[in-house]
């Protein structure tokens, strides 16, 4: 258990203790997350800035707190199960993330991560202007017709 890389809960840095953890090493610091977030602050602001910088949306939006960090150490991270069998991705919380993977372990698949410098996406970039809610969760490819043709018999 020694190789296993565990960071423990220090305030209220979930984000980084969950990143770090995730990835089993010290990857993030609370200084890393913060740059990240104004950098993702800057960004909202620049696309919230095409709208007109005049416009009484922009405006509201200047006068918000940041969404994507706090003094208190709360970061916004977003996690998405991409599994091809789904309809669409799936909206993970934080909470259900390491409930989600231990099952995943437990039912014997493996869990990979990808290090290193990762193409940019227009996902990335929506996500870093808004948080998404999900209305409702996405079906396996065929789960409608089997419950159906099951319900028929």
């Amino acid at each position: 258990m020694e190789s296993i890389f565990h960071e423990k809960q220090e305030g209220s840095l979930c984000a980084q203790h969950c990143l770090n953890n995730l990835l089993q090493g010290e990857y993030f610091t609370p200084v890393d997350l913060s740059s990240i977030a104004h950098q993702l602050d800057e960004e909202e602001r620049m696309r919230m800035a095409e709208g007109g910088m005049g416009s009484e949306e922009y405006r509201t939006f200047l006068q918000q707190p940041s969404g994507n960090m706090d003094d208190s150490g709360f970061f916004s991270i977003q996690w998405f199960n991409l599994n091809s069998l789904l309809t669409g991705p799936e909206l993970i919380s934080d909470t259900y993330l390491a409930l989600f993977l231990a099952q995943l372990q437990q039912e014997g698949y493996s869990i990979f991560v990808i290090r290193g410098n990762l193409p940019e996406c227009d996902a990335e970039q929506i996500l870093g202007i808004m948080k998404v809610q999900q209305q409702q969760r996405p079906k396996l490819i065929g789960e409608d017709e089997a419950q159906s043709s099951s319900g028929m018999g």
